[in-house]
C-alpha cells in the first residue's frame, strides 16, 4: 500500500466474531486482531509493541487489552500503555459494522 493512501477493507460478514471477544485476522497484508468489548468491536496491532507477543493470547477486561508475557494493558480507546511501562501506544483501527459485513480503514 502506498504511504499516506487509505484503503477500505472487508473484514469479513457482521458475525465475524461469533461469540468470541478475541478473533485474530489479516487485512492488509498486516495481521490484526479483531477485539469484542461492551458491544463495539476494534481492531489493533496483533504484536505487542513491547516485546511482539501475540496478543490474541490475551485477554480483554473493563475496555482494556492485556498482554499474555508481560501482563501490561492496552487502552481499547487510544492504545495507552497502563501505568508503569514505557513503550509506544498499541496501535488502533476504527471498525465499521455494516449490514454488508465488518469494515476497517488502514493507512
Amino acid at each position: 500500500m502506498a504511504e499516506g493512501r487509505r484503503a477500505r477493507i472487508r473484514l469479513g460478514p457482521a458475525d465475524l466474531l461469533g461469540g468470541r471477544t478475541l478473533l485474530p485476522v489479516v487485512a492488509g497484508g498486516q495481521p490484526l486482531l479483531l477485539v469484542r468489548d461492551a458491544g463495539r468491536i476494534v481492531a489493533a496491532e496483533r504484536a505487542c509493541p513491547h516485546e511482539g507477543a501475540d496478543l490474541s493470547h490475551g485477554q480483554c477486561v473493563g475496555g482494556r487489552l492485556r498482554c499474555p508475557r508481560h501482563l501490561a494493558s492496552f487502552d481499547l480507546e487510544d492504545g495507552s500503555v497502563s501505568l508503569g511501562w514505557s513503550f509506544r501506544a498499541l496501535r488502533l483501527y476504527p471498525v465499521e459494522i455494516a449490514s454488508d459485513g465488518l469494515w476497517i480503514m488502514l493507512t
